[in-house]
Parts: C-alpha cells; sequence; structure tokens
C-alpha cells in the first residue's frame, strides 16, 4: 500500500508539472517536456544497455535523441531539415566504434546506441508530430493538439492504473509470467478498459476543441488498441530491464522508479495513436 501511495503522489505531481506547464507554455512547453522526457529515458535506456554489456555512447545517445524527437517542431519554426538527423547518428557511431570500443563490442555499441535512437526518439516524436501536423480537413487549433496529446498520455497511462488495480483485485492468469510476473490477463483487460473510459471522457471535456469525428465513442474504440499497445510497450522496458538484471530503470520517481519507467507506456502508443486518430 505504500508503493501506492507514492505512486498516486508522483502521479499527482507529475500531472500538475505538466499541465501547469501547457496551461502557462503551451505547445512550446509541450515540446520541452518531450524532449526532456527523450533524454532522461534515453540517459536511463543507455544505462541499462551498458549493464547489460552493451557499451553504447549514452550521452552522444541522448543528444541525438532529443534532436530527432523535437525534429518536427524545428523544421516547422525555422525550416531545419529533419531527414538527416538519424543516417547522421548512424555515420558518427560507425566512425566512433572503430576507436573507442573494442574489437569484441563494437557491433553491440552500435546496435545498442541505434536502437535507443529508432526504439525511444523516433517513436516519441509522434508526440511532437500531433503538436505540429495539420489535421486532415479541419483548422484545429493550438489547444485541440494539446488536447490530443493529453489523450494520448492519458489513455496510455491509465492503462497502467486500471491494469494495476485490476490486477490487484481479480488478477489470477499471469500473462507474461517470465518477463513480468506480477501482470495477468485480468490486469489487462481492466487496463484497456479503464483506457476506453479516460479516453472517451477526455475526448467529452475536449468537444469543441478536438476534431469533431472524435465523439466519446470514436474515442472510447480507438483508445482500445492505444491501451493494448500501451502494456506491450511495458513489457518490452521489462524485458530490457531484466537483461540487464535490474528492477527499476532509476529511482528519481518515489513509487514508479525511473523516467523509463514512467515513459515505457508512451513509446509504442505515440505513433498508434498518431494515426489511429487521423493523422496523415
Amino acid at each position: 500500500m505504500r508503493v501506492i501511495a507514492q505512486r498516486a503522489l508522483s502521479s499527482t505531481v507529475l500531472w500538475t508539472i505538466v499541465l501547469s506547464t501547457l496551461w502557462f507554455f503551451h505547445a512550446t512547453g509541450a515540446v520541452v517536456i518531450i524532449g526532456l522526457i527523450t533524454g532522461f529515458t534515453l540517459l536511463e535506456f543507455y544505462q541499462l544497455s551498458a549493464a547489460a554489456g552493451d557499451a553504447p555512447f549514452g550521452r552522444f545517445g541522448a543528444l541525438f535523441g532529443v534532436l530527432i524527437v523535437i525534429a518536427p517542431w524545428t523544421q516547422q519554426r525555422f525550416g531545419w531539415p529533419a531527414d538527416p538527423l538519424l543516417a547522421l547518428a548512424v555515420v558518427v557511431c560507425s566512425v566512433r566504434i572503430l576507436s573507442e570500443r573494442p574489437p569484441e563490442q563494437r557491433v553491440c555499441a552500435l546496435a545498442s546506441t541505434l536502437f535507443g535512437l529508432v526504439y525511444v526518439a523516433l517513436l516519441l516524436q509522434y508526440f511532437v508530430r500531433v503538436l505540429v501536423t495539420p489535421y486532415p480537413g479541419t483548422d484545429l487549433t493550438v489547444g485541440g493538439h494539446l488536447i490530443l496529446c493529453l489523450w494520448i498520455v492519458a489513455v496510455a497511462k491509465f492503462s497502467d492504473v486500471g491494469g494495476l488495480l485490476a490486477g490487484m483485485a481479480f488478477g489470477r492468469h499471469p500473462m507474461a509470467p517470465i518477463v513480468s510476473p506480477k501482470k495477468t490477463w485480468e490486469g489487462a483487460v481492466g487496463g484497456v478498459v479503464t483506457s476506453m473510459l479516460i479516453g472517451a471522457l477526455v475526448a467529452w471535456l475536449g468537444r469543441g476543441r478536438v476534431p469533431s469525428s472524435l465523439t466519446p465513442l470514436h474515442a472510447a474504440l480507438i483508445a482500445a488498441p492505444v491501451g493494448a499497445v500501451a502494456i506491450i510497450a511495458d513489457l518490452i522496458e521489462s524485458m530490457i530491464k531484466r537483461r540487464a538484471n535490474r528492477k527499476d530503470s532509476g529511482g528519481v520517481i518515489p513509487g514508479i522508479g525511473g523516467i523509463f519507467d514512467m515513459s515505457d507506456s508512451l513509446i509504442l502508443t505515440a505513433p498508434v495513436a498518431y494515426f489511429l486518430l487521423g493523422f496523415r
């Protein structure tokens, strides 16, 4: 119960910080938050990779990850090209491994560094795309774009909350006993149902600001696969932590763990929600 209380308090504080930042700084504040989450997530991802023996370029990867995730915003705002960033990272890493890593670690160093950029930065970039991509057929306001971003975050994170509570109350059948022993199929169903309810609620609260096609019913239906993917994303992080023999990715957030433990469910959900919401 103490862990649940800590987790609830941490979640409340984090939501307060996020909502306050969006209230005062709007889309720019959202981009800054996404960039910070990406950078710190990558630092923890690379620490886990290093603990597993991969020897990635951690600080380099985190820096390039931030540049990649905010690239759609900088391209729209300043006209800076976004496409070369990942290719440039491949080139730089390929050169660095020849002089900075022993032969037996070179392939793992290159693979783990670039996997972090693709898995974390390139996928979280879809949050920024939601913010800056014109919505087809409508003149969606900045506030509407922000609500859609919040919709994705709420659907993903409440899948965690619903899964935890349903699993504690009804969990009987393990979902992935080797990877995450506490996860159950009952908890997964509870998480998806919670995501659907939250998706419908946010769409209803944002009516008039979000696209008219995003009715509460439609929002609930597309929240189901988003919530399911959030569970898979959590399992992927569990695999990464288990490979590094770590329980948490860090300890900066009481009751939750590290930044990666907080952002894990957002990584796969961002691109899935982007397309399900109707962006192209």
